[in-house]
C-alpha cells in the first residue's frame, strides 16, 4: 500500500473476504498483514481446481478491487500460484 493508503487498502481487502469465501471452489481465503511493514498485505488462498481460481479472478468484486489498486498500491500486484508438495 502507499503509505497514506494503508487503512483504505485494508478496508478494501477485508471486504473481499466474505464474497470470495462464498465462491464455488474456495477452500480457504486468508488475508495477512506483514507485522514489520503494515503496508504489505498477502492473500493465501486454496482452491479446489485452477478453473475455480480463474473464475474468482473474473468475479465482479475482484475486478472492482483490481480497478482501485492503482490508486492504493505502492508497487505492482504480485500474483503467484503454488502447488502443495508436502
Amino acid at each position: 500500500a502507499k503509505p497514506d493508503k494503508v487503512d483504505e487498502l485494508r478496508t478494501l481487502l477485508t471486504g473481499l473476504l466474505e464474497p470470495t469465501r462464498a465462491e464455488p471452489g474456495c477452500i480457504s481465503y486468508e488475508l495477512l498483514q506483514n507485522k514489520e511493514n503494515e503496508a504489505e498485505f498477502t492473500f493465501v488462498e486454496e482452491w479446489e481446481v485452477d478453473s475455480a481460481f480463474d473464475a474468482h479472478l473474473a468475479a465482479d468484486h475482484i475486478q472492482q478491487a483490481l480497478g482501485e489498486f492503482p490508486n492504493l498500491l505502492a508497487a505492482e500486484l504480485d500474483l503467484r500460484r503454488y502447488r502443495l508438495v508436502g
